[in-house]
This record gives C-alpha cells, sequence and structure tokens, in this order.
C-alpha cells in the first residue's frame, strides 16, 4: 500500500516495465531474418529463408527475446546485387579483354553466414573475390568470338554452378551471374586485333570466292561437254541441220552488233544459208 502512494515510485516501476517490454519485444519484417544471438553464440533464427513459403504465411512478425542477454542480427532475405570491379582477361587467342560482370545472391542459412563471416558485406566481399577468380579461369579457356556468340549463356551458367559450391560455405546462393561487356581495350591492342580480324574476313572471302570459281569452271566445264555431245548427235542424225546450226550460231555471234559491217563476196562460203536451197 505504500508503494501505491508513492507517485515516484510508480513512474519508477512504469518507466522499468517500459523498458523490458521495450527490449523484449520487437518486429521481424517479411524482407528479413532473424538470428537471435545470447551471450555472444547464437541461438535460434527468426523467419528463416525458405524458398517453398508463401509470401504472408513466414515466420515474420512480433517476435520476443530475453532482455540484456539478447540481441539481434538483422539478415537480408531479398535478393542483392554484386557488382564486380572490371576484369582483365586474356583469352585463348591472345587478346586482352575487358570484363565487366555482376551477380545477384541472397543469404539461404544465416546461421552459416553467422558463423564464418559474421555479416553480409563480408559475404559479398568474398562472393566478388571467387566470382573475379572463376570468371578469369574460365574466361580464359575461350575464344573472343565465343564471348560474343550465344554460347556466353551456357558459360555463365557454368561459372554460377562453380562459385555456387563455393558460396554455400557462407551461407549464400548465386542467384545469377552475367556479363555487362567484354571488350577489347583502347588503343593499340584494339586496333591491332581489328586489323586480325578484318585480315580473316578478307581471307574467308577470298576462299569463299576461289571456291565459287572452281565450281563454275566445272559446271561449264560439263555444260561444254554436254553441248560437244549434243552436237556430235546432231550431226550424226541430219548433217544438213547441223551446218544449219552452227551457221545461224555464227552469224548470231557476227552480228550481235547493230554497228557491226561485213565486207564478203556473194559467193563466199560464210553466207551460204543466207542464199537458201538455192546456194546448195
Amino acid at each position: 500500500m505504500t508503494l501505491l502512494r508513492n507517485p515516484i515510485a510508480l513512474v519508477g516501476l512504469a518507466f522499468l516495465a517500459l523498458i523490458l517490454i521495450t527490449t523484449s519485444l520487437f518486429t521481424v519484417s517479411e524482407s528479413q531474418q532473424a538470428i537471435i544471438v545470447r551471450l555472444g553464440k547464437p541461438d535460434r533464427i527468426v523467419n528463416r529463408y525458405n524458398a517453398d513459403d508463401p509470401f504472408g504465411a513466414t515466420g515474420a512478425g512480433l517476435t520476443l527475446k530475453a532482455p540484456f542477454i539478447e540481441n539481434v542480427v538483422w539478415v537480408d532475405k531479398r535478393i542483392r546485387d554484386l557488382d564486380m570491379p572490371q576484369q582483365v582477361v586474356l583469352s585463348t587467342d591472345q587478346l586482352r579483354l575487358v570484363v565487366d560482370a555482376f551477380a545477384r545472391f541472397r543469404i539461404i542459412d544465416p546461421l552459416r553466414m553467422y558463423q564464418t563471416v559474421r555479416s553480409e558485406d563480408r559475404v559479398a566481399d568474398e562472393l566478388s573475390r571467387i566470382l573475379g577468380s572463376r570468371l578469369r579461369n574460365e574466361l580464359g579457356r575461350q575464344t573472343f568470338a565465343t564471348l560474343l556468340s550465344p554460347e556466353r549463356g551456357q558459360l555463365m551458367d557454368t561459372i554460377q554452378e562453380a562459385v555456387n559450391r563455393e558460396a554455400s560455405r557462407y551461407g549464400a546462393e548465386i542467384v545469377d551471374v552475367r556479363i555487362k561487356r567484354a571488350d577489347l581495350p583502347p588503343g593499340d591492342p584494339l586496333q591491332s586485333a581489328f586489323l586480325r580480324m578484318q585480315t580473316a574476313r578478307q581471307q574467308e572471302a577470298e576462299s569463299i570466292r576461289a571456291q565459287g570459281r572452281k565450281e563454275a569452271q566445272i559446271i561449264r566445264a560439263e555444260a561444254d561437254a554436254e553441248a560437244s555431245r549434243v552436237y556430235a548427235q546432231s550431226f550424226g542424225k541430219d548433217e544438213d541441220f547441223y551446218a544449219f546450226y552452227r551457221a545461224m550460231q555464227a552469224y548470231r555471234t557476227t552480228f550481235s552488233d547493230g554497228n557491226a559491217s561485213v565486207i564478203l563476196s556473194p559467193d563466199n562460203e560464210f553466207l551460204r544459208e543466207f542464199q537458201g536451197m538455192r546456194g546448195r
């Protein structure tokens, strides 16, 4: 009763109760995971990532913890971007490339993350180092043309699988790996690479033209042989028709130019077909 009559004591008790309540309750959002650490050791995880949990049906919400002896370590549940610094890669065709890549990851095992590197930023640093090393190794086995072809997508999948094996040690999962840009460095290397590519394309074009000329000669030779065979058959069947046909071919070639002038005597053999049957 004495305590109830003392308003200062009541205010002190109310203030103490308020402190206990505020230090005991905390709210976990849908986009966060909470590691409850008791006296420096992880005790439990609230709203842990689970790919099968539907939105709104997870462990998010108001949660209790022991005041003063427990504290909360927050871990993002969402996908995070990992923007890589530019990497210099030497391709198999001895071209020095500047590769700009990025990755996306999420923390799927916050306890392992806390036990290994303690924070998300440290995870990002480790993944950046691992991904940079893997990019140099894998891209260094490819040609420059491969990095510009659709095969690059399959190469990125291979890199993602390899990095994921390393990322699991830190409780992380690589969601995606992509190359934003793969270019030759500016200056002399770029110019020399352009000249090599230009020379290679010119050689390829010349090879195609040579093959075309070869095939054209074969086709013309086969056509000439077929024509000779037909002429020979015609001569054997009708000598007069063959002579007439050959004369017409000669006339067409000679008088194809409308301005041509030919001066011959009337009894010239070349004009025999113009005279008709009377000249025979």
